[in-house]
């Protein structure tokens, strides 16, 4: 037991047991985002919610990157992985005072976890090789942006906000500007950290929804019906949007992925999933605050704020699926489309309905959705499978 094999550099690999760890200490920010909205559902409260949700973002897929490159499995690496894991439990817990006296006890803990993470790129690559001179570079607007987003800190709330933005910025440019260099990227292990984060958000929906059903027993009151129906549409719904993802689209993704050269994979990597499933995981926690509130209130008629959250929510999750599609094979999933456009129906008049029937509706739009276009893709025709510059197929 001494000794680890470390995958050698060429091959792929899965994800070590420490990042899925790392992953399940997001189920507590991802809880508070939920929090935030449900408490503040209005234009400021979305707006917080993205702006913390981008910040949230950067360290977490700075550290998919880093346990790409070098693999997780290694000690060294596992325990930046684990420091990482304390540090995202104060940023989690300050997430609803961010832009007010938990600004430090949020942000600190961001840069480190984001320091983190470049430390182990460039102390884990060798450091005569290609990708190490685009981690240098890579590095360099990192460390500005660490800088801002600490000071942003100090600041009141109407600086604070577009210092943070400034920080986000900073990032962003600096993942345009190493999308040239060489980068170590295993298509595997990408698709697998994506998916799996995708399902801690999955499971804060369960989590929203489970609400009700623990206030009701502490009450001692057992479950009503129409809660317990509200409970099973809920439920079918996140087992419909893991279907929407996991069924084609992750391991379509993937296979595109492995098609591509060493510089094309980066950019694949940096478009499909660290931009790409942003709109994904951040419309699964829209959406599980407008199921919360559903399950909360099944008999009520769910208020505009929230109707809105629900398909704003389906709007980027389909969205984001349908830009990853688009990017990966330049064609359109118009199923999801047309899905989003029959949606606005029922979103326009579920003043007149209450939220558990605009929810079993929304799961039969879904449900359709994803039958027709099962149905259509098995009934085209086999195509051979070309390197990922041939002309896009089916």
């Amino acid at each position: 037991m001494k000794g680890i094999v470390v995958p050698p550099r060429e091959d792929d690999f899965t994800a070590d047991p420490v990042e899925l760890f790392f992953d399940l200490a997001f189920v507590f920010a991802f809880s508070r985002l939920v929090y935030l909205l449900v408490h503040e559902p209005n234009w400021t409260g979305v707006f917080e919610f993205a702006l913390l949700f981008w910040l949230i973002w950067l360290p977490w897929t700075q550290f998919t990157w880093s346990a790409n490159a070098v693999s997780g499995n290694n000690r060294k690496v596992r325990v930046a992985f684990l420091i990482g894991t304390v540090a995202s439990v104060p940023m989690a817990a300050s997430v609803t005072t961010a832009f007010d006296d938990g600004g430090l006890s949020f942000a600190i803990p961001l840069a480190v976890i984001l320091s983190l993470g470049l430390v182990t790129l460039v102390v884990g690559l060798d450091s005569a090789s290609a990708e190490y001179s685009s981690v240098v570079r890579y590095s360099i607007p990192n460390v500005i942006a660490v800088i801002v987003l600490i000071g942003g800190a100090f600041f009141e709330r109407e600086i604070r906000i577009p210092v943070w933005l400034a920080a986000i910025a900073v990032v962003v440019f600096g993942t345009i500007r190493a999308g040239d260099g060489e980068w170590l990227v295993r298509p595997g292990h990408f698709a697998e950290r994506h998916g799996l984060i995708l399902i801690v958000a999955l499971g804060e929906v369960i989590v929203a929804v489970g609400i009700p059903v623990v206030e009701s027993l502490e009450e001692g009151k057992g479950i009503p019906g129409r809660t317990l129906t509200a409970l099973v549409a809920a439920g079918a719904f996140a087992c419909l949007m893991w279907w929407a993802y996991f069924d084609r689209v992750s391991p379509a993704l993937e296979h595109r992925h492995e098609g591509h050269g060493v510089v094309e994979r980066g950019k694949f990597a940096r478009d499909v999933y660290t931009y790409g499933h942003i709109p994904i995981i951040a419309g699964v926690i829209l959406m599980a605050a407008a199921l919360e509130e559903i399950t909360l209130h099944p008999k009520d008629v769910l208020p505009v704020e929230f109707r809105w959250m629900l398909f704003a929510g389906l709007v980027m999750f389909f969205g984001g699926v349908g830009l990853t599609v688009w990017r990966a094979f330049h064609v359109i999933a118009r199923e999801r489309v047309a899905a989003l456009v029959v949606m606005v129906i029922p979103v326009l008049l579920a003043g007149s309905f209450d939220g558990l029937t605009l929810l079993v509706i929304t799961d039969a739009i879904v449900l359709i959705v994803l039958a027709s276009e099962h149905v259509r893709i098995e009934r085209l025709p086999a195509v051979t499978p070309g390197p990922a510059t041939d002309s896009p197929g089916t």
